[in-house]
């Protein structure tokens, strides 16, 4: 073996055992934190939805009730249980990063900056530490584009069937990678890539993910489109914070760590001006049309999160470049300021601290991350408040239930505001001998109206007024007590007896989709 390959093979072998550390403290971190709260508020719906099998649901595609389905069946419905897989896949976005990194020619030094940059960045802490479609997302895309390339540097365009895979399976897993989709098909049109248009594998990658996708497309024909019925009512209430250009350029320095910056900054400059970074024009591309998509569209600002590892690995590369010769500090440095504020932002994200030491030390340190919707408020972060008060509120349903008489009880249904309130029925009430709530919230509404007409209503959520003038009686059973749930919880629950309104007959003018 000669020593060039020697010493190769040594560097090789030191940059897998530092990825796979990175790894696993990304999954330890996330696995020994996965019981510490609650129930997140769609983490009870996506277990709810996975009850109802479908090619598609209201407010999302379909992959995250298989996928938690898949889990229920398998491992059971406790916390640690749904969090595992989100727990791996943030493990494994590490590893792809890494190997994304080794790919554009980093070594030890720029994957250890790439890895640590997914650890470390805020946004990817509060995502991987719940069960939902987010904690799959930047996988699936960083894996569409560990296909490009591939494709570039073999100049083998069937990467590009592999990329349609990926991409359709994506698209099963969130809309949102249309726009993805576009962002990297408008690259290709900038750059020289556009080679790979003039080949069949890159239609026949299109074809396979437009084949992937066509389920929930004929669901969506089949319903006359409810998502896109519910953008628009999301729209037209004012659901979400809408951001300047520059406001939602600075609070994309924040969700991914302030001092990751310099690396994803440096990363746009190696694909645009470097030499050897120039070959990969098209991820510096495909990241600002995607920025630019989601900034007219009003996007949330942690929806850019997913493109990020690209523009890590590139960046790392460049940096580890830039250093290898003077400024060696520079890279212990900025690894070290990245964990500094990863530690002391995270714990608003992720559940690490009591809740009421949280508050305390959010009050102390002034560190409160951007709100993503306008009307979620509480003492907590809505990435963690809305892991509260479940318990309490399936509490006083039941406590209102069982002092029924049986045949009272047997005529009785328990009706929800929001698909939050009607999972933690499903989820936590079931358990105690509750029956399933019904709501006529996102796709909740799809599953009612009751089949027959109760003649009492335990009501989450509601108006007290307007209840009095459809029931005979109302009985306030109480109000949730959490300090730490979101203020829109706090609101009397009622016994409605004697119901006057005839529910299947109102059950379409009810339909709340937001």
């Amino acid at each position: 073996m000669s020593k060039a390959y020697a010493t190769a093979w040594s560097r090789e072998i030191t940059a897998s055992r530092v990825m796979w550390a990175v790894a696993a403290a990304m999954l330890l971190l996330h696995l020994l934190t996965a019981t510490n709260y609650g129930y997140f508020r769609d983490e009870l719906y996506f277990l709810a939805c996975s009850r109802h099998l479908a090619a598609g649901y209201v407010d999302m595609a379909p992959l995250i009730a298989w996928v938690t389905a898949l889990v229920r069946v398998t491992l059971g419905q406790s916390l640690f249980a749904i969090h595992l897989l989100p727990s791996i896949a943030a493990a494994a976005l590490v590893i792809l990063a890494g190997k994304l990194t080794q790919q554009l020619g980093g070594s030890a030094k720029a994957v250890a900056l790439s890895c640590l940059a997914i650890l470390c960045s805020i946004i990817y802490l509060a995502l991987y530490s719940l069960n939902s479609m987010n904690a799959f997302e930047p996988l699936l895309w960083t894996g569409c584009l560990y296909c490009v390339v591939l494709a570039i540097q073999s100049d083998q365009p069937r990467w590009w069937l592999l990329f349609g895979a990926l991409a359709g399976l994506s698209l099963e897993n969130k809309h949102s990678t249309l726009f993805f989709g576009a962002a990297v098909f408008l690259a290709l049109l900038l750059t020289r890539e556009r080679r790979f248009l003039a080949s069949r594998w890159i239609w026949l990658g299109a074809a396979l993910a437009v084949l992937l996708f066509l389920p929930n497309v004929i669901w969506q024909i089949q319903h006359n489109f409810p998502t896109l019925e519910d953008l628009r009512n999301v729209s037209r209430m004012h659901k979400n914070v809408v951001l300047s250009p520059g406001q939602f350029l600075v609070q994309q320095v924040l969700i991914m760590n302030p001092a990751n910056a310099v690396i994803w900054l440096a990363g746009l400059w190696w694909f645009f001006f470097s030499e050897t970074g120039k070959r990969y024009r098209i991820f510096g591309w495909t990241y600002l049309i995607f920025l630019a998509e989601m900034m007219v569209l009003h996007g949330k600002n942690y929806y850019v999160a997913p493109i990020y590892p690209i523009l890590f690995a590139g960046g790392a590369v460049a940096i580890e470049a830039w250093t290898s010769i003077r400024r060696r500090w520079m890279v212990p440095a900025l690894g070290t300021l990245m964990v500094i504020i990863a530690a002391l932002v995270g714990p608003t994200v992720m559940p690490i601290l009591p809740p009421a030491t949280l508050v305390s030390y959010m009050q102390r340190t002034h560190i409160t991350p951007p709100k993503a919707e306008v009307a979620h408020n509480g003492l907590l972060p809505q990435v963690l408040g809305d892991r509260f008060g479940w318990p309490e509120i399936v509490d006083i349903v039941a406590r209102g239930y069982f002092s029924l008489s049986p045949e009272e009880r047997a005529n009785t249904i328990i009706v929800a505001s929001n698909y939050g309130e009607a999972g933690a029925i499903d989820t936590l009430g079931v358990q105690r001998g509750l029956p399933h709530a019904w709501s006529a919230h996102q796709n909740y509404f799809y599953w009612g109206p009751p089949p027959t007409q109760p003649a009492n209503v335990i009501v989450l959520q509601d108006n007290r007024e307007t209840l009095e003038r459809e029931c005979g009686s109302v009985e306030d059973l109480g109000t949730p007590s959490n300090p730490y749930e979101m203020a829109e919880e706090h609101t009397p629950i009622y016994l409605c007896r004697g119901l006057k309104l005839n529910l299947q007959e109102h059950w379409p003018t009810i339909k709340h989709w937001n």
